[in-house]
């Protein structure tokens, strides 16, 4: 798969913006469309690490973009948990959803995790 795109599109499946991607790499959202519209394949080592830790994705694949990204189904429950605490730090808005849900009944959190799904689908 052309690395742009692999880019792009585990950025849009993990549902975060060019923003928050920058964030965490250290460059502008523009910096981050530029390579996910392939205007600058040569990234530095600093920058693919800190890129794949943002994408949940081996290095490996940055370079290559051949290799399956890691699932969180291969993570232990101690690295899973530590990636939700990561987003619960880094994002507001999730914050903001783990609060409203805190005291929410099973069927309200199932019946928001519909809406969220419908709402990944139309971008």
């Amino acid at each position: 798969m052309e690395i742009s795109k692999l880019i792009s599109d585990r950025r849009k499946e993990l549902g975060l913006t060019l923003e928050e991607v920058g964030k965490i790499v250290g460059v502008s959202k523009s910096t981050v469309k530029k390579w996910e519209d392939g205007y600058i394949s040569n990234m530095k080592r600093d920058k693919i690490a800190l890129l794949a830790k943002a994408l949940k994705l081996n290095p490996v694949v940055l370079i290559t973009g051949e290799e399956e990204p890691t699932s969180t189904s291969q993570l232990t429950e101690g690295e899973e948990l530590q990636e939700y605490l990561e987003e619960l730090k880094n994002r507001s808005e999730m914050r903001m959803l783990f609060s409203l849900a805190k005291g929410a009944t099973k069927e309200d959190v199932e019946k928001a995790v519909k809406i969220i799904e419908a709402l990944k689908e139309d971008d």
